[in-house]
């Protein structure tokens, strides 16, 4: 098993998810991807197809030869890129409240990096609390608000400039690097999974419906009530659809 961190996270907001899957005898491998959490914050154009790359050179010094992967956010492009280049080695595919869910150029006009870079750098704590707050349409828990704190707390760091600017890169490849129509060229069985009250993407059900008719092989499973963090917000629901369709 692959699981692959939103932009907003990194590899440790996994825990529980990691639990699940180990007590059902899965091999859980969670990166924190180049530039996020514990990983060096390199600042260098950032795309899909490398992050993609990175993944798969990490699945074979590890000796691994094929994966489920699940990717949650910008988590979900990337599982998506991964699937498509890397067909051989993807078991089954998991996109969970995955972001990127319409080719954005088609509908705005580019920021410049140096202005979210900008954006990014005078984060605050309440800007900060409110960016993840909208996640989770239930309220804040203790869970949630650990995540919170971390995240301000990278603000305090010494290579927060350079966080800042990795950040302003990946909303920039984001916006340049669409996956939709990579969707019809998925060949392994997928589950399309999420909360319907998603907080990242407006109008998250129809948009996720137009997904599971997408892709050649792929069901869909939608929770109402629940935000854009399932795992966290709703993780015995969540694990449990997770499960079924892993074992089936």
């Amino acid at each position: 098993m692959v699981l692959l961190h939103g932009m907003n996270f990194y590899g440790e907001y996994w825990a529980a998810t990691i639990d699940a899957l180990r007590k059902e005898g899965f091999r859980v491998v969670v990166p924190d991807q180049i530039g996020f959490g514990r990983s060096s914050k390199v600042v260098m154009p950032y795309t899909l197809s490398g992050m993609a790359l990175n993944t798969r050179k990490l699945l074979d010094a590890l000796g691994v030869q094929r994966a489920a992967v699940v990717g949650h956010s910008m988590g979900g492009m990337l599982a998506t890129r991964f699937a498509l280049l890397y067909p051989d080695v993807t078991e089954r595919l998991v996109l969970y409240n995955q972001i990127g869910l319409t080719d954005a150029r088609l509908v705005r006009q580019p920021t410049p990096t140096d202005e979210v870079y900008r954006q990014v750098l005078r984060l605050d704590y309440g800007a900060i609390y409110q960016s993840i707050a909208r996640y989770f349409p239930n309220g804040v828990t203790p869970v949630v608000q650990k995540y919170i704190t971390r995240q301000y707390g990278w603000t305090l760091s010494g290579n927060w400039p350079e966080a800042a600017m990795v950040r302003a890169l990946a909303q920039q490849m984001v916006y340049e690097d669409p996956v939709v129509y990579d969707w019809p060229n998925i060949k392994v069985r997928t589950l399309e999974i999420g909360g319907e009250r998603d907080g990242a993407t407006p109008n998250f059900p129809a948009l996720a419906r137009r997904v599971a008719e997408t892709i050649p092989s792929c069901q869909l499973v939608l929770f109402p009530n629940v935000g854009h963090v399932p795992h966290l917000e709703a993780p015995d629901v969540f694990h449990r659809e997770l499960l079924k369709f892993l074992l089936s």
